[in-house]
């Protein structure tokens, strides 16, 4: 009996193949599942952390191509972390995915009254909707779309309806002991121009003195200009210039600007939050009532829609699409807490609560299979003390993202490295620049970044990173090193 030889074995193994493989020759097989690759930090980045004095167990790392199963490279990837801005994030993408890129916030204006003649014989009410973006520009073509409808005189008085959000009671100092900063401006139904003046420093024509002027000027408040113009070099200018608020009744303010502006810094500007919101909204209408033509010497009322008031105009805000660019581009939190609450607004029984905002979010999360279950979500904005994420979950959102039908907008809405938004003089020069939208986040101890990545060779990468220390401050480089090492791979 002949024994089997290995060419046998060969050509019988070959022959079997053929046979299974062959009725699939035609059809597309699937990628095998890529493995995980075993890769170290590279050196530029622990060099930083070294240098910089911040143990790696205070860092997180997560980096993923998009078209593969496993991440590349993760470092604690697990462990929750504050991620301050870079929590905008799931605010953003949440907001888009379930309220819908062309989503848009309505402001409405109601009589509470019989309207003869041009005179309304009884309250105005404004009806809050949460709009993150309405202007100064914007209120006024409000009231002027009222004038021209024929309205001039309101008898009665202002009604702000701000229901729709749950009332709290904010400290705007309560952060970090700056409650004039416009960051620091809680969200509210009727929030109007970020509740803040802008005021413009420049030279004035004749190039003798400083001209200050502000963007509103609500009736509540007096504008003192102390401030000499300089030759110097501009530098931190604001360090030579003194805000010095005083009150001066129950409702008027005197804002005093004392120091030297120097006349090379040409035009800046200083947002200042002064009033309350009611206060606010109440002193610009008195102001641009007036500058429309209209007549009004009622007082403000804070209270519901009555059900038997008119529908007389509404102003609409842009589509979520835009908004959220404002939101993450600038990093805007006041913006990002009008949209966190928002989606509470819509999908939950108003008022809104931000309990209510942070259980909907990690629902959503739950249904995209992202467990998330270290998530804390306050406020949606990442101007927090007590918010975190580990950076795997952010990574497994942005992988989501990266499928989702709403990723251009999404992605657009990230700032580019180098080129925009808060990234605009980060990499300037390198090969990484205009490569990279990356969200970063910025707290006294903590810095952060999460984003995508197109690399030399055309492939995206998911890229966070976390750092959590005293020191982080100092560690900024080891993102732009991260950043470039993704690029170059």
């Amino acid at each position: 009996m002949l024994k089997p030889t290995k060419t046998f074995f060969s050509t019988l193994i070959f022959c079997a193949t053929l046979f299974v493989i062959g009725p699939l020759a035609n059809a597309q097989l699937a990628p095998l599942p890529v493995a995980p690759q075993l890769v170290t930090l590279p050196s530029p980045v622990t060099d930083v952390f070294k240098k910089a004095s911040v143990p790696l167990e205070n860092v997180a790392i997560f980096i993923k191509d998009v078209s593969a199963r496993d991440p590349l490279l993760t470092l604690n990837a697990d462990k929750p972390m504050n991620p301050a801005s870079v929590m905008k994030l799931f605010t953003t993408y949440a907001g888009l995915e379930l309220l819908g890129p062309s989503y848009a916030w309505k402001t409405e204006v109601y009589a509470g009254g019989e309207i003869r003649n041009g005179v309304l014989k009884g309250d105005l009410i404004l009806k809050g909707g949460g709009d993150p973006k309405l202007t100064v520009e914007r209120f006024w073509l409000l009231l002027k779309q009222l004038r021209e409808r024929g309205l001039q005189s309101i008898r009665g008085d202002l009604v702000l309806d701000r229901t729709l959000f749950e009332d709290i009671a904010f400290d705007p100092a309560k952060f970090d002991g700056e409650p004039l900063r416009a960051y620091n401006v809680s969200p509210d139904p009727l929030l109007l121009n970020f509740k803040t003046v802008r005021f413009s420093f420049a030279q004035s024509v004749d190039g003798k003195s400083v001209s200050i002027s502000p963007d509103i000027k609500p009736t509540q408040i007096e504008v003192v200009n102390r401030v000499k113009l300089i030759d110097a070099p501009c530098g931190d200018w604001r360090e030579r210039v003194t805000l010095d608020v005083q009150t001066v009744t129950l409702t008027q303010l005197k804002i005093s600007f004392v120091g030297n502006y120097p006349r090379s810094c040409g035009e800046k500007t200083w947002n200042v939050s002064l009033l309350d919101h009611a206060r606010f909204v109440g002193g610009v209408f008195a102001s641009l009532w007036k500058d429309v033509g209209g007549d009004w010497k009622g007082a403000v009322k804070l209270t519901g829609t009555p059900l038997d008031a008119k529908l007389i105009a509404t102003a609409e805000s842009p589509p979520l699409a835009e908004v959220i660019r404002d939101i993450n581009k600038f990093s805007n939190n006041t913006m990002a807490r009008q949209l966190f609450l928002s989606l509470a607004a819509e999908k939950s029984t108003p008022p809104a609560t931000a309990r209510a905002a942070g259980n909907i979010i990690k629902d959503w999360l739950h249904k995209k299979n992202i467990a998330a279950l270290e998530l804390v979500l306050e406020n949606g904005s990442g101007l927090s003390r007590t918010e975190r994420a580990s950076a795997a979950t952010l990574g497994d959102m942005l992988d989501a993202a990266w499928r989702s039908n709403v990723m251009p907008e999404f992605i657009s809405s990230l700032p580019l490295l180098g080129v925009d938004g808060t990234l605009r003089k980060r990499a300037r020069g390198e090969s990484v620049a205009g490569q990279a939208h990356i969200k970063s986040g910025t707290l006294s101890d903590v810095r952060a970044m999460a984003g995508y990545v197109l690399d030399s060779t055309g492939k995206h990468w998911v890229v966070v990173m976390i750092v959590n220390h005293a020191n982080a401050p100092l560690t900024q480089d080891a993102q732009d090193a991260l950043l470039a090492w993704v690029y170059a791979r």
